[in-house]
């Protein structure tokens, strides 16, 4: 699992770790991972020109002792420094090993820039100097100290200029906006360095590939289709056929025992899925909303009544209450949800987690923010971030596959966070087996989905 810690989290850790250590021990271990994969991002130190941004504090002194270390394997060094003091051991060495401190007027054009300007306790956005010293060279590959400076590390949000990194080198646990958009994009690839932190629970997690295997609802010896769980879907109409094709087809794939249909694409759920048993009857979870125009609201209505989990999706979700107390997985995108909570969309592709938080407290569900870096959030305030996807995978009909998935973890018996957390995983990397780097259609997305599953319980 990718655990991300508060800032809060991380000084506590590293003030507890600093008291049982030399002086100094962590920053030697961040320097020289930092160094580290400097020297892999140029795939050789000599003759390589490296510019270093240091700031004030702590990064900044990374920034300076991982500059020495590139220096004394023959790299070309120069340090531009943006802080009202800086570190003098970091600079020191820095100077011994023949790294310069330069102007940025007078700095050569650089293989790469490291940015150490503003460490994990900054604030939003850069000082005008520090701006026109991360714009200065276009050219040149960036690599952020711990976090891009200028973005805020808690929320993921950006507020002003900001630096936007090829690579992020992080320090003992991986912080909260380098999961969550928009400062997630920010952050490039993330390399984590391990310092030896002892760490509390996270406070925002996104599920690796063992994560998933060992949620996944796998069948006992003795089960059949009822027992692995009986799904439901009442998604599309006359109007909009498809969603019911698309949500049926997610839900076919294999996780639980049995697909059953009621509505009004019957005919093309049996022309697609001939197993799919058409009519009303028992389940364990429904599926509601997709393609479900003005009928939506009466399928919720329905779903509702059986008292059992539902997930909620496109047109069911303009039909929820606040505070409606079920077991439901809402899943909007930025725009659903804005109409959701009466914002502008903006504001929510701004502070995703924060609205993806207030939803779920609102709502009393589970809510899946569908985006990039889509976004799960629970009433007790849990949050599980996907980046398992592709931007190939933002086309029409992929949500509808996505609901469907969900749904049939839901009537397996898993949670309803941990079906849309473990749902969303399997969608994102059904995607990228699908296109392979290309294109993606959403049939398949859906498709794909078990040979994801075969691969993780193999």
């Amino acid at each position: 699992m990718r655990a991300a810690h508060s800032v809060e989290q991380v000084r506590a850790a590293e003030k507890a770790l600093m008291a049982s250590v030399p002086p100094g021990t962590l920053m030697q271990r961040a320097a020289y991972g930092l160094a580290t994969a400097v020297a892999e991002l140029l795939d050789g130190t000599y003759g390589a020109r490296v510019l270093l941004l240091v700031g004030s504090g702590d990064n900044g002194g990374d920034a300076l002792y991982a500059g020495a270390q590139l220096a004394r394997r023959g790299a070309k060094v120069e340090a531009v420094l943006l802080g009202s003091r800086t570190h003098e051991g970091g600079l020191a060495e820095l100077r011994a090993r023949g790294g310069r401190v330069v102007s940025l007027e007078a700095a050569h054009e650089p293989d790469v820039v490291v940015d150490g300007i503003v460490g994990i306790g900054g604030k939003p956005g850069l000082r005008p100097d520090a701006e026109a010293a991360v714009t200065r060279f276009p050219g040149a590959a960036v690599v952020a100290v711990d976090v891009p400076s200028g973005v805020d590390v808690d929320t993921g949000e950006l507020d002003g200029p900001h630096v936007r990194a090829d690579v992020t080198v992080t320090f003992g646990t991986h912080k909260v906006c380098h999961l969550l958009d928009p400062a997630a994009e920010a952050a490039g690839v993330v390399t984590l360095v391990d310092i030896g932190l002892e760490l509390p629970e996270p406070s925002v997690v996104a599920l690796q590939a063992d994560d998933v295997a060992r949620l996944l609802p796998v069948p006992r010896p003795f089960d059949h289709k009822y027992t692995r769980g009986v799904v439901g879907i009442r998604a599309g109409s006359a109007m909009y056929p498809g969603a019911a094709v698309l949500c049926t087809s997610g839900a076919s794939s294999g996780l639980a025992g049995m697909v059953r249909y009621a509505g009004e694409a019957a005919d093309a759920v049996r022309a697609r899925h001939p197993g799919v048993v058409v009519g009303e009857g028992r389940v364990q979870a429904w599926v509601v909303g997709s393609g479900g125009d003005d009928q939506a609201a009466t399928a919720l209505g329905l779903s509702l009544a059986d008292e059992v989990p539902v997930v909620v999706d496109a047109d069911g979700l303009q039909h929820v209450n606040r505070g409606e107390g079920r077991r439901l997985v809402l899943t909007p995108h930025a725009g659903e949800l804005a109409r959701m909570l009466d914002v502008d969309r903006e504001a929510v592709e701004a502070a995703q987690l924060a609205h993806a938080r207030r939803a779920a407290e609102e709502y009393d569900a589970v809510v899946l923010l569908k985006g990039r870096h889509s976004v799960t959030a629970a009433p007790d305030g849990r949050v599980a971030v996907t980046t398992s996807g592709l931007p190939w995978l933002a086309v029409a009909g992929a949500g509808d596959v996505l609901s469907g998935v969900i749904g049939s973890l839901l009537a397996t018996g898993l949670s309803p966070f941990d079906s849309a957390a473990v749902g969303s995983w399997l969608h994102g990397a059904a995607a990228t087996l699908a296109g392979r780097g290309g294109p993606v259609t959403p049939e398949a997305v859906a498709d794909a989905v078990p040979q994801v599953v075969r691969s993780l319980i193999a």
